[in-house]
């Protein structure tokens, strides 16, 4: 979930091309808990700063429904740089934070742990 429509279109072309996953795109943060409900999805991918929701509003939410509270939750985010992580995810409580723009072996990484915990 990210309203970037180029970001998220190059992020799921990338994720797809793996043939390891199957991704749906919301580009608004608005639809994107009944979207989570419909697809059920195994981890979701949320920016921070999004008009409407952001992404710590959609984390809040979730944790109060039963079905998407067990949903592992990336965050990517322009907030913090690059330099300040050292191209590595951060951990911030039970959230994983990967700086943009994030190399796709870095996101890919980032993935794989957080399906893992």
């Amino acid at each position: 979930m990210d309203d970037e429509v180029g970001f998220t279109r190059l992020l799921k072309l990338n994720l797809e091309k793996t043939g390891e996953y199957t991704t749906r795109v919301i580009n608004d943060s608005t639809q994107a808990l009944e979207a989570m409900r419909t697809f059920e999805p195994d981890l979701a991918l949320l920016d921070i700063v999004m008009p409407d929701l952001d992404g710590g509003d959609l984390v809040a939410q979730m944790k109060l429904d039963p079905v998407l509270k067990k949903i592992p939750v990336l965050m990517l985010t322009a907030l913090v740089a690059q330099r300040e992580t050292g191209g590595k995810p951060t951990e911030r409580g039970d959230l994983t934070m990967i700086a943009k723009p994030v190399s796709l072996p870095t996101l890919l990484a980032a993935i794989a742990a957080k399906l893992e915990s």
